[in-house]
């Protein structure tokens, strides 16, 4: 069975989950703790980040590479066109949502964990002790506050302009390249994941997000097409089953 090595609330770890229940393949997650759990996956990739994918003899790190490996592996459903020009504007939307998307959205967050007390105990791994735990959200708010200053005005601003373009997309199509799901599609959900957190998030995150974003009214049909993206790919999971 394929094995994800992976951080939980990790969009990249997301991804290639999404990739494999889109692609209906077995697999089992190891979740793994940041520091000395990625001792472990430095041992078995060559480097400390994830998500780290085992597949026999053969590990793959990064979750472009692990996503065409998957691709080869699994052929269909097709998830990169055939044709080079839908082929190209995947992989153009993909590296967005990998760069720019993803460090957006990662500067938004710690921003908004910043100044949440609830937000941030809520990211921090589930095994971390509970003394540990009580000291992050007791950390006070105008101490973290200058962690703001990450997300400046202008970069929320394209940020924003961004989203009510891909708001105004998915609201003429379900898919963002072509007339079915695409790598595009999934790089894109996974990174939104980190503004409104899914219910696949689970409890206390389910529903948490960025002020202002979020919460936006030009906003709610794309968090709304990305829930429903998710919900398809675990259907498709439980019709494997």
């Amino acid at each position: 069975m394929l094995e994800l090595h992976q951080f939980r609330h990790s969009a990249f770890c997301l991804k290639v989950r999404m990739v494999l229940q889109a692609k209906g393949l077995s697999y089992r997650t190891v979740d793994v703790t940041p520091g000395i759990g990625q001792v472990a996956v430095f041992r078995l990739s060559g480097q400390r980040q994830v998500p780290v994918l085992v597949d026999g003899d053969t590990v793959l790190a990064d979750s472009s590479a692990i996503a065409r490996h998957l691709e080869d592996r699994a052929p269909d459903p097709q998830l990169i066109p055939s044709d080079p020009r839908l082929a190209a504007q995947v992989h153009l939307i993909e590296d967005w949502a990998d760069t720019t998307l993803a460090a957006a959205g990662r500067a938004a967050l710690v921003q908004a964990a910043a100044l949440d007390a609830s937000l941030r105990v809520a990211l921090l791994p589930e095994d971390l002790p509970a003394p540990v735990r009580s000291v992050m959200g007791a950390i006070p708010g105008g101490w973290v506050n200058s962690v703001s200053e990450l997300v400046q005005q202008g970069g929320r601003a394209d940020l924003l302009a961004s989203l009510e373009q891909l708001d105004a997309s998915v609201g003429t199509s379900p898919w963002l390249v072509g007339g079915s799901m695409s790598l595009a599609d999934l790089a894109v959900a996974s990174q939104l994941s980190l503004l409104r957190f899914p219910p696949s998030a689970g409890s206390p995150l389910a529903g948490k997000g960025i002020p202002g974003l979020s919460d936006h009214p030009g906003l709610q049909r794309l968090f709304q097409w990305r829930d429903q993206l998710e919900l398809k790919l675990m259907e498709r999971t439980l019709e494997e089953v």
